[in-house]
C-alpha cells in the first residue's frame, strides 16, 4: 500500500475530525465508558482548537489513495499530542510511518527524546516502538478522568 505523508491543511480538517471521533468511537470503547468516549470524542467539534493546532504546530496527514487516512501532530518540539489512523487502516504501517517521521522531526529540532500522553489501547503500539511508561496518570477531559499513560523513547 502506498502511503504519501504531507502536512495538513485547514481544509483536511473536516476529514481529520472524522478519523479523530471514528477512532475513539470504534477503538477505544472497548478500554473506557459510554459517557467518556462520548466526552473524548467531542473534542472533534472544536474546530477552532484544530485549525490552531494544524497553523501552528509540526501537523502531517497519512494519504492512502487520495485519502487521508491517518494523521499526527506534534508540540513544543518533542511532545507528541496526537496519533490517529482511520479504524480501516490499523495495522497496515500507516501509524508506524507517522511515528517515524515524528521522531525525526524531534531529531532535527535537536532534541534527543520525544514524550506522549497515550491512552491505554495505545500501550503496545508504542510498546512495540520502543517507547518506556514513564508514568500512569488520570487525564481530566471535561470533568471525567481518563486512565492514560505517559511514555517516551530516546532517540
Amino acid at each position: 500500500m502506498d502511503i504519501q505523508i504531507r502536512q495538513a491543511t485547514v481544509e483536511d480538517l473536516p476529514e481529520i475530525t472524522s478519523i479523530f471521533r471514528d477512532t475513539i468511537r470504534n477503538i477505544n470503547s472497548k478500554y473506557y465508558s459510554e459517557k467518556q468516549i462520548e466526552v473524548w470524542s467531542s473534542g472533534a467539534d472544536d474546530i477552532e482548537d484544530w485549525k490552531e493546532r494544524i497553523e501552528n504546530l509540526y501537523f502531517i496527514v497519512a494519504e492512502a489513495k487520495n485519502q487521508i487516512v491517518g494523521f499526527s501532530y506534534l508540540n513544543k518540539g518533542y511532545n507528541l499530542e496526537g496519533l490517529y489512523v482511520s479504524k480501516n487502516y490499523l495495522r497496515r504501517t500507516v501509524g508506524s510511518k507517522l511515528l517515524r517521521i515524528m521522531e525525526s522531526r524531534v531529531s532535527i529540532n535537536g532534541l534527543d527524546v520525544i514524550k506522549s500522553d497515550i491512552s491505554i489501547n495505545a500501550l503496545d503500539f508504542f510498546d512495540s516502538h520502543y517507547y518506556e511508561v514513564d508514568k500512569k496518570l488520570k487525564k481530566n477531559i471535561k470533568g471525567l478522568a481518563f486512565q492514560n499513560y505517559t511514555v517516551s523513547r530516546e532517540l
